[in-house]
């Protein structure tokens, strides 16, 4: 997607339960395989919401039919955080705004 990785990295769930990791506000998951499992603890209650996606790296086939996986499942982030980032936090309440994030988490992953 010719986003910068240099300097990023894959992070456990149980780096942010450590003493001085950073204050958390929203996690979201997004893997199917994740919706099964039990949620971690995250320090700090920050609302949680299940993101339902494929997981791209599952997909067989061709170098083409990957590719078209990846590519669907990043438009569909992007869609949701864009929607996200519109929200109007501010004037929110919590319930309302958990409300919010489970129905984006609900928008098709792919243009339908």
């Amino acid at each position: 997607m010719r986003i910068p990785t240099e300097g990023l990295r894959s992070k456990s769930c149980h780096e942010f339960a450590a003493r001085q990791a950073p204050a958390l506000d929203f996690v979201f998951t997004v893997c199917d395989n994740a919706a099964g499992e039990a949620c971690p603890y995250w320090p700090g209650q920050p609302m949680t919401a299940h993101w339902s996606l494929p997981d791209p790296a599952a997909v067989t086939g061709s170098e083409s039919d990957q590719w078209i996986a990846v590519r669907s499942v990043f438009q569909a982030l992007e869609n949701r955080i864009k929607i996200f980032t519109s929200l109007p936090l501010g004037s929110l309440d919590r319930i309302k705004l958990q409300e919010c994030v489970n129905a984006i988490g609900k928008q098709p992953a792919s243009p339908e």
